[in-house]
């Protein structure tokens, strides 16, 4: 399987990180399914510096990606989503979302998928409705958010930006990577901080 991570200046480090961390080293992943490629992908092959500071350079430009049925395309957050440049990036993931492609936005790439009109009629959340109102004067989809931390909807899962631990669940949950018993101990451990869970996680994957 193919995922690829949309690199832009100012991304929110800890949003993503629960979800690259085990993609990229599929420690807890199900073994039966095939692997998982993690391509990091850029408007351009620029390095970005993210908001904590760290620089990294895109494997590949977009221009060069073709989305396949079932691959996944991570939209994380960042301050610069409303620049020019970020928009050829969203007018792919309005054409590949109909191809079923699986779009994961959390946090600002939220807002640059309800400016394009991507979430008019699909179920989502954000940060806040009113924060949805405020930034995106032609956003229309408001009997479709939903006061959640995380949200799928077919194959669009959007989240709030404090909520990167529901965000991975759920797009783990969605593209079915892990075994069901080891995803609810993985994400039982990191929301409880329980002990016990840690033993069910080691467990589930050992059968």
């Amino acid at each position: 399987m193919k995922v690829y991570l949309y690199l832009l200046n100012t991304l929110a480090d800890w949003e993503i990180s629960y979800l690259t961390a085990e993609l990229n080293s599929g420690r807890y992943l199900d073994n039966t399914k095939p692997s998982v490629e993690l391509i990091t992908i850029g408007n351009t092959t620029e390095p970005i510096k993210t908001m904590g500071g760290i620089t990294i350079t895109p494997d590949e430009s977009i221009d060069n990606i073709r989305f396949k049925e079932d691959d996944l395309l991570i939209l994380p957050g960042a301050d610069t989503w409303m620049e020019e440049e970020n928009k050829k990036i969203i007018d792919i993931a309005s054409d590949v979302i109909n191809k079923k492609v699986i779009i994961a936005a959390i946090c600002g790439a939220t807002v640059a998928l309800a400016n394009k009109g991507i979430l008019d009629n699909r179920k989502h959340t954000s940060n806040d409705i009113e924060f949805f109102k405020m930034f995106c004067p032609e956003y229309t989809g408001e009997n479709f958010y939903l006061n959640q931390p995380a949200v799928t909807d077919d194959n669009l899962i959007t989240a709030s930006g404090i909520a990167p631990l529901e965000f991975s669940y759920e797009v783990l949950k969605r593209t079915n990577l892990m075994k069901t018993e080891t995803l609810e101990a993985w994400y039982q451990l990191y929301k409880t901080k329980d002990s016990k869970f840690f033993y069910a996680l080691m467990e589930s994957i050992g059968k």
